[in-house]
């Protein structure tokens, strides 16, 4: 009965993981309230701690698949002697990589004291309300006045100030989709470019994060077989949740605003609000 009850429960936050991971919406505050709702707790702390990682590897693994088409041209066109600079896979990955050192260099000097002192309600309720409003002005001021350029021809320059607002990403509640897309917004992309650019860049981001975090809570070792399996199920509902969120997302944008994500955002704060006033993030 104890496999049963932990598989379901990781069934349903593997679901959450999936549809919030790319949304504009705050992965983590929906995996903090809802790992609260459902108890999600046990006897090992670092089965716990680890499980958010884990999962996130599930909707990463979403974006490889449905993208691997543009992943696997950027690979054989790798090197610009074949095709030239601009069109080379090394190009596009070096961009990446330049979007990559900002946030790189913020979780580095800033993560520990943002899990100390940011992880409570109030800190993340104010984080997706203002975050939400953000949103709704930076879509405002630049989304139609930006140009068509395809996520594959982002600028070195463009990349490096959206990963200067990928930084904002640590808050929690900020959303790291979110601070992507903004910092796309203002640096010239398309909603749809910023948003596919963002999901290239949660690659080596979200890969080499978990990847390091579980390193540091020192892997799979201490678990138990039961923890092993409900691991799995969740990296599985994840991967197979963010493949349908994906798609459906790319295709809202075409031809709806954001701002229906900025209210939801605004109703989740109050919701993140009520729930530390009484008492379920303890």
């Amino acid at each position: 009965m104890e496999l049963v009850s932990l598989v379901l429960k990781s069934i349903l936050l593997g679901v959450v993981e999936g549809v919030t991971e790319f949304l504009p919406v705050s992965s983590t505050g929906h995996l903090i309230i809802f790992q609260s709702l459902v108890g999600f707790e046990g006897t090992n702390p670092k089965y716990i701690e680890m499980y958010t990682y884990v999962i996130q590897l599930g909707a990463i693994l979403a974006v490889v698949v449905l993208y691997w088409s543009k992943i696997k041209e950027t690979l054989i066109h790798f090197f610009p002697q074949k095709v030239g600079y601009e069109k080379s896979g090394f190009r596009f990955w070096f961009v990446i990589f330049i979007a990559c050192i900002p946030g790189g260099i913020a979780q580095i000097l800033l993560d520990d004291l943002a899990e100390k002192y940011l992880f409570n309600p109030v800190s993340v309720a104010a984080t997706l309300f203002f975050g939400a409003l953000l949103m709704m002005y930076t879509e405002k001021r630049f989304r139609n006045k930006n140009t068509g350029r395809s996520e594959l021809s982002v600028t070195a320059k463009q990349a490096l100030i959206i990963g200067l607002f990928q930084c904002l990403a640590i808050i929690p509640g900020m959303s790291r989709s979110a601070s992507t897309i903004i910092g796309g917004w203002i640096s010239g992309l398309s909603t749809v470019a910023a948003a596919e650019f963002s999901f290239f860049l949660a690659i080596p981001v979200m890969v080499g994060m978990s990847l390091l975090k579980i390193l540091k809570i020192g892997g799979f070792a201490s678990l138990t077989s039961q923890e092993v399996i409900s691991l799995a199920v969740g990296f599985i509902v994840s991967f197979i949740v963010a493949l349908v969120v994906i798609n459906k997302f790319i295709s809202y944008l075409k031809k709806k605003p954001m701002k229906v994500f900025a209210i939801y955002r605004m109703i989740f704060a109050i919701i993140v609000l009520t729930a530390g006033v009484f008492g379920i993030f303890n």
